[in-house]
C-alpha cells in the first residue's frame, strides 16, 4: 500500500542529520551534565553549546533559553509562573489557542481567580487587533496577553511584532505559543519585544519530548518543577542531552535550508490548492489557510462538499489508502466535541461537512498530492457512506 504523510503539523519526520547527531551523543556522551568529572563536563559542554546555537537563531541570550519537555510544558511554565510569581491577575487570549494554553488559563481562572478575557475574532479567525487594543487600554490590572503566532489547525499567522509592541505600549506582558513557527519563520526577539515563548522540537524535524521556553532576562519567573538547580534553577531534572543536541541540530538545518524549503513547500501547497479547486469547485479553505499572505505555508485545512453521513467515513477511508492527515489537530483526534477552532469560525452548515488538515514538509512531493486528490475524488464519486 502506498504511504503518504501529510501530518507534519502534528509531528515531523526526523532529518538524517538529526538522527546521526542523536545517535552519536547517545553512544559517546552518557555523563550527567550536572556532574563535575570529565564525563559530566563533556555532556555539559554539549548542552550549553546547543543552548547557544538555539539562542543565536532567535537573536537572544543563551541564558534566556530554558530546556523543557516540549511546548506544553513551556506554555504552562510561562503562564502559571506569571500569575503565581509576577502578580498577573488578568490574561487576554483567544478562543482558538492551543489547549496547552486554553486549559492552563481555565485552571488559573479556577485556582487563582484571574480575570480572563477573549479578544474578538475577525472573519476567518484572524485576531481583531483593534479589540485587543481596547481591552488593553481599559485594563487597570497586571495584564498578560497570550496569543499564538501560527494557529496549528487553520494556519492563521499573527503579526507578532505588532502585538508585542502594542503590549509594550500598554505595559502588558506578552506570551506566544510559537510551536508552529520556530524553524519555519525567521524570528528576532531583539526586534520583537516578546516576554515569553514556547517551542517544541518535533515540529521542525527534531525529536519528540523536548523543547524550550524563551524567558526574557530578569523576568522574575520561577520554576514549576522543584528539585535540583538545573536550567539555572528554572527547571529541575536531569536534561536529556541527546534530545537537546538533536533539537539544536534540527534547528540549525531548518534555518540553513529555510529559503529553499519554504519555496518548495509554498509551491507544493499552491499546487494542492489548485488541484483541489479543479476537482472540487465547492471546496473551502478554512481560516486564512487559502490566503498566502496571512497564513503559514506549511498547512491547508479544507472543508469538502460532502454530506455529513459520508464525512464520518472519510478519515477512515484515507487511512485505509495509506494517507496520514488530521481532523483538526492531532491533539484533538477522537474528541467528541470536534475542533474548538473550527467550532469558533465555521458556520453550522460547514461544521456538518468534513474538514481535514493536510500539513507539509520538504519530504512531500507533487505525486503524493496527486494521489491524495485521486483518492478524494474516488471517495466522493462512490456510494460509500
Amino acid at each position: 500500500m502506498k504511504k503518504v504523510y501529510f501530518d507534519s503539523a502534528a509531528t515531523t519526520r526526523l532529518r538524517d542529520e538529526v538522527t546521526d547527531r542523536i545517535t552519536e551523543v547517545l553512544k559517546t556522551e552518557y555523563g550527567n551534565p550536572s556532574s563535575t568529572h570529565s564525563y559530566g563536563r563533556s555532556s555539559k559542554s554539549i548542552l550549553e553549546n546547543s543552548r547557544k546555537e538555539i539562542a543565536k537563531h532567535l537573536n537572544v541570550s543563551a541564558s534566556e533559553i530554558i530546556f523543557t519537555s516540549g511546548g506544553t510544558e513551556a506554555d504552562n511554565l510561562a503562564l502559571t509562573s506569571a500569575v503565581r510569581d509576577l502578580g498577573v491577575n488578568r490574561i487576554i487570549s483567544s478562543r482558538i489557542e492551543h489547549h496547552a494554553v486554553l486549559h492552563t488559563l481555565q485552571w488559573l481562572q479556577k485556582e487563582y481567580n484571574i480575570k480572563l478575557d477573549f479578544v474578538n475574532l475577525k472573519e476567518c479567525g484572524q485576531i481583531d487587533i483593534g479589540h485587543l487594543d481596547h481591552l488593553l487600554a481599559t485594563s487597570s490590572e497586571k495584564t498578560l496577553v497570550s496569543l499564538m503566532h501560527v494557529n496549528n489547525e487553520v494556519g492563521n499567522v499573527l503579526d507578532l511584532k505588532r502585538v508585542a509592541l502594542l503590549c509594550k505600549f500598554h505595559k502588558a506582558l506578552f506570551h506566544s505559543d510559537t510551536v508552529q513557527s520556530v524553524g519555519h519563520f525567521e524570528l528576532d526577539f531583539k526586534e520583537i519585544p516578546i516576554d515569553f515563548a514556547a517551542v517544541s522540537a518535533h515540529k521542525f524535524h527534531g525529536p519528540k519530548g523536548t523543547g524550550f521556553a524563551f524567558i526574557r532576562k530578569n523576568s522574575g519567573l520561577r520554576s514549576l518543577i522543584h528539585g535540583g538547580e538545573q536550567e539555572r534553577g528554572m527547571r529541575a531534572g536531569t536534561e536529556s542531552v541527546y534530545a537537546i543536541a538533536g533539537m539544536a541540530e534540527a534547528l540549525n538545518v531548518s534555518y540553513k535550508n529555510l529559503e529553499k524549503e519554504r519555496k518548495y513547500i509554498t509551491d507544493l501547497k499552491g499546487y494542492f490548492k489548485t488541484q483541489l479547486a479543479a476537482s472540487f469547485p465547492e471546496v473551502k479553505f478554512n481560516g486564512s489557510c487559502g490566503d498566502d499572505d496571512n497564513s503559514t505555508y506549511t498547512l491547508l485545512n479544507i472543508c469538502l462538499p460532502i454530506s455529513s453521513d459520508k464525512a464520518m467515513l472519510l478519515l477512515f477511508q484515507l487511512d485505509l489508502k495509506g494517507i496520514a492527515c488530521s481532523k483538526g489537530s492531532a491533539c484533538q483526534s477522537g474528541s467528541v466535541g470536534g475542533s474548538h477552532v473550527l467550532n469558533e469560525i465555521l458556520s453550522d452548515e460547514d461544521l456538518s461537512k468534513p474538514s481535514i488538515r493536510f500539513s507539509f514538509s520538504s519530504f512531500n512531493t507533487k505525486e503524493e498530492v496527486d494521489y491524495v486528490v485521486d483518492v478524494l475524488k474516488e471517495f466522493v464519486g462512490t456510494g460509500i457512506g
